[in-house]
């Protein structure tokens, strides 16, 4: 096992000084991938409660799905599959989506990204949307790409997806591994509390919390216009943080009492002693969502889980290199993390496409 491998040594670019900006600028301006863009094809999944999610499989020459499984008899080497659970609001359109899906394209990897309801551009149809804890989707999802690809599968969840992988994998113990190799969070608030109070202070409050915002309430107000009568329109058009929002939206909708009893159960840092496949925890203690204070020690998780926990990066940022910069490295590094657990498997680089 790579368990005890050495950390990340990552050090953030001089000209990018402190969390908020290496926040920003890698999601606003930064390199995203060395070749040609990451182009998808789509899946569209019946989840089992009849609603769907939208699965977007990397498409650049990769095997694509209905040439995964290998017909009887055939003998071709099995591909790893890298699967992405993005954060708030994310997509396969987000920078680190595109940048993980370029890392697979060149290791000769395939990769997916599962978007999480409502995500995929299409509203869903229930009178529910997602939550930071929901690892009975998350059960589902992964056990569906177990069904149909035949190689080793390994999964990263970033930020919101980050936090409910890690409480799938402490929900499933050592059973995860009839389903993942390994798993990876990347900037997950794992104490929801501590990320949610955070985010809802001074410029956080200001920025963030006011780009959540602009576009959570429009897609809640469509899920009201879908199921009438499902939440107090008034008060969640007057809530000014993601307190307010979960305690309105977020947490009746999804079976919680309020907001702090969803932040209280969703939280994975929890359940992170649990874990039995090897899992990797990357967290920069500059990150203006997570309070350094509130990452989990090695006291803390089980004997499967590595803890990288640079100084900077910000949050989901990691830039590197001169101006512009680029958010390869992380991926990089995490994906070399996965991949060296997917059973052995090993495959030498390839050029990237394009120009």
């Amino acid at each position: 096992m790579n368990i005890s491998a050495p950390d990340w040594r990552y050090a953030s670019p001089a000209w990018l000084p402190g969390g908020n900006l290496q926040t920003i600028w890698p999601a606003l301006a930064a390199q995203r991938v060395a070749g040609s863009p990451v182009r998808y094809r789509r899946e569209r999944w019946t989840a089992p409660d009849l609603d769907f999610i939208d699965v977007d499989w990397l498409a650049n020459g990769q095997v694509l799905p209905e040439a995964r499984v290998a017909p009887a008899g055939a003998h071709a080497e099995p591909v790893p599959l890298v699967v992405l659970f993005h954060g708030l609001e994310g997509s396969s359109a987000s920078y680190y989506a595109q940048a993980f899906g370029d890392y697979a394209r060149g290791r000769g990897a395939d990769f997916a990204v599962a978007h999480f309801r409502g995500c995929g551009g299409e509203l869903n149809l229930g009178p529910r949307a997602y939550h930071s804890g929901d690892f009975e989707e998350i059960d589902w999802i992964l056990k569906r790409f177990r069904s149909v690809h035949a190689g080793p599968i390994v999964a990263v969840g970033v930020s919101l997806g980050g936090n409910a992988l890690m409480r799938w994998a402490g929900e499933m113990g050592s059973s995860a591994a009839a389903v993942v190799q390994a798993v990876a969070s990347v900037c997950a608030p794992l104490d929801l509390a501590a990320g949610g109070h955070a985010i809802g202070r001074g410029f956080n409050r200001l920025v963030y919390t006011r780009m959540f915002l602009n576009t959570m309430k429009p897609k809640a107000l469509r899920k009201l216009a879908q199921h009438p009568g499902l939440f107090d329109r008034q008060a969640l058009l007057s809530a000014r943080d993601l307190y307010e929002f979960d305690n309105i939206f977020t947490a009746p909708l999804h079976g919680f009492a309020h907001t702090d009893d969803y932040w209280a159960r969703a939280s994975a840092k929890p359940h992170l002693s649990r874990i039995g496949i090897p899992a990797l925890v990357l967290n920069a203690r500059n990150d203006p969502f997570v309070p350094g204070a509130s990452l989990p020690g090695p006291g803390q998780v089980s004997r499967w889980v590595r803890l990288w926990q640079p100084a900077q990066g910000g949050h989901v940022g990691f830039p590197k290199g001169p101006m512009p910069g680029h958010v390869r490295a992380m991926p990089q590094a995490v994906g070399d993390w996965l991949l060296g657990h997917a059973d052995g498997w090993t495959r030498r680089a390839v050029e990237p496409t394009g120009p």
